[in-house]
């Protein structure tokens, strides 16, 4: 085997190209998008694999899973919140089950360092009722990426690996298997199943999912034997730790032997082990990261008679954001190391728009448009343009979901405000936007939006986006918006008063009204001036 220095979300995508993966599929999504990155980088060596980027998170996992009943191993990244998105098919897989190996990598984002909540895509998992994988670092995650096919191809089953941010954006090395070990590349895709197993009328539904009950005991077994969940028994001081957070414990411990310990990495629960560990010990702390999965199973109503059980639920640890080695070792009362330090003698500094981006235009016209209409209500959605919340623009009323702001919108309008406008992004309008679109269309809701059209997914690292310029507009002409009421704009300092003129007549107008405002991010726009030293750029402030 050889060394690679590896972040956790490539030693996935390396796991996935040495399990011979037929195809990756995903929509960005910060902390997963590395993933999906790392192998579309490498899926045109000797053995190519279909690698493009989806239009959202449900579409990718359903793509995903035709390949998986066409006979060919295939891998679905998300971030939490995308599995939200993704759900539908997500839990319906579980019952179709899969033909080749389908492998779903979901990354939460404890602390919210980009998101809007701490979701915890375990309880998903459980309620899909397939097997999870939840790594404790890059090693782990490039062997569980490879396992979690094979797993998927023995149970007939979507398997997900959860992984949280700290482990997919943070290095190390990863031993993986040199080119002449991995298994050959299969000429033939496995035979298609039962078409009735994919077809879930009522009738074929109910047998799959008895089929899928009875697959739970087997599950538990698999958990059970697996050699990465690792106990170890000597005081009766125990902890549970799962995932990242074992590496805090370690950390705490500092290599002292005298706690018992049991680092959970599949799921279904190993519920020997656990028992085991509890019945060795008088007081059992859970470490997990997330929501207290583990320790809410581990109390059941009552908790366990003569144990005392702790973990997020008592206090010991913080309910939210992410642990740390400190927090870890304070709750089990050792000293502290002092691994992490405070931060509150710096100063801080909020993030902003970017210095020349087109958004910042747009926002100034909106605000200026909207300056004599003090009940104004502006709606925005998921993107760079969330910042507009920000001073000195304050132009941002809502940021709830992706797509969300065209149907708040519209639901604002039905309740007879006005003026209501949103503002969204060109991905997150394929992504989520065009179907609330459409309603407010044949409504002719009163009310304005806005998309802001930048030509690019600009917040996840300025990925390809798939509906932009003439297409755009070609698009929203074929959604019902009229193009008497479809109006284009140039965000830029020189074209702001007749901005503000084109947006305020929008805003009177008592119908709906869309109006897209076309300008190149300026990083892929500095980007192609770079790789083209010959054109002639124009300058991100002003134009000219």
């Amino acid at each position: 085997m050889k060394l690679e220095l590896l972040l956790g979300d490539e030693a996935i995508g390396l796991g996935a190209l040495h399990a011979r993966i037929g195809g990756a599929f995903s929509y960005p999504g910060t902390p997963a998008t590395e993933i999906f990155e790392f192998i579309e980088e490498h899926s045109r060596g000797p053995h190519p694999i279909a690698a493009r980027w989806s239009a959202n998170e449900k579409v990718a996992y359903e793509e995903a899973l035709g390949m998986s009943y066409a006979g060919r191993r295939a891998i679905v990244s998300m971030k939490h919140v995308g599995l939200n998105v993704a759900a539908d098919p997500f839990i319906n897989s579980a019952l179709t089950g899969v033909n080749g190996g389908l492998v779903v990598v979901v990354a939460d984002d404890p602390g919210m360092h980009s998101s809007q909540n701490e979701q915890d895509s375990r309880y998903f998992g459980e309620f899909a009722q397939i097997p999870v994988l939840e790594p404790g670092n890059q090693q782990q995650a490039y062997d569980f990426a490879r396992e979690a096919f094979e797993l998927s191809e023995k149970f007939n089953l979507p398997v997900m690996i959860r992984v949280v941010t700290r482990l997919a954006h943070s290095r190390a090395n990863v031993r993986v298997l040199s080119e002449d070990e991995l298994p050959p590349v299969s000429s033939e895709p496995r035979p298609r199943p039962d078409p009735n197993h994919w077809t879930l009328v009522p009738s074929n539904a109910r047998r799959r999912f008895r089929r899928l009950l009875t697959m739970q005991p087997v599950l538990v077994e698999w958990s059970e034997k697996s050699a990465q969940n690792e106990l170890r028994l000597s005081g009766r001081r125990g902890i549970i730790a799962a995932g990242l957070a074992g590496n805090y414990v370690r950390e705490a411990l500092g290599g002292r032997g005298d706690f018992s310990m049991l680092h959970v990495a599949t799921y279904p629960l190993p519920t020997e082990k656990i028992r085991s560990l509890v019945g060795h010990c008088d007081e059992i702390f859970v470490v997990e990261e997330g929501y207290p999965f583990i320790e809410k199973r581990l109390n059941g109503v009552l908790g366990v008679p003569g144990k005392a059980i702790r973990g997020k639920l008592d206090g010991v640890l913080p309910p939210d954001g992410e642990l740390t080695p400190d927090a870890v070792a304070a709750a089990l009362g050792l000293p502290f190391r002092q691994v992490t330090s405070a931060i509150e003698d710096l100063t801080g500094r909020p993030p902003a728009l970017c210095r020349g981006c087109p958004h910042a235009d747009t926002f100034k016209a909106i605000i200026d448009a909207t300056a004599g209409h003090p009940g104004t209500i502006l709606f925005s959605d998921i993107g760079c343009y969330t910042l507009g919340v920000l001073p000195p623009y304050k132009a941002v009323h809502s940021c709830v979901d992706m797509g969300s702001s065209i149907a708040m919108a519209h639901g604002a309008a039905q309740a007879g405000a006005h003026p209501v406008l949103c503002t969204i992004g060109d991905s997150t309008f394929t992504h989520s936007g065009m179907t609330p679109l459409i309603g407010a269309a044949r409504a002719d809701a009163d009310m304005t939006v806005f998309i802001l059209d930048n030509a690019t997914v600009a917040m996840t690292g300025g990925q390809q986006t798939m509906a932009a310029g003439e297409q755009l507009l070609n698009l929203l002409k074929g959604l019902g918006v009229p193009e008497g009421h479809l109006h284009v704009i140039e965000p830029l300092a020189k074209n702001h008063e007749q901005n503000v003129a084109l947006l305020s007549r929008a805003i009177n107008h008592r119908g709906l009204s869309v109006i897209v405002a076309q300008r190149e991010c300026i990083h892929t726009r500095r980007k192609a001036v770079t790789e083209k030293p010959a054109a002639k750029a124009a300058c991100a402030s002003c134009g000219q």
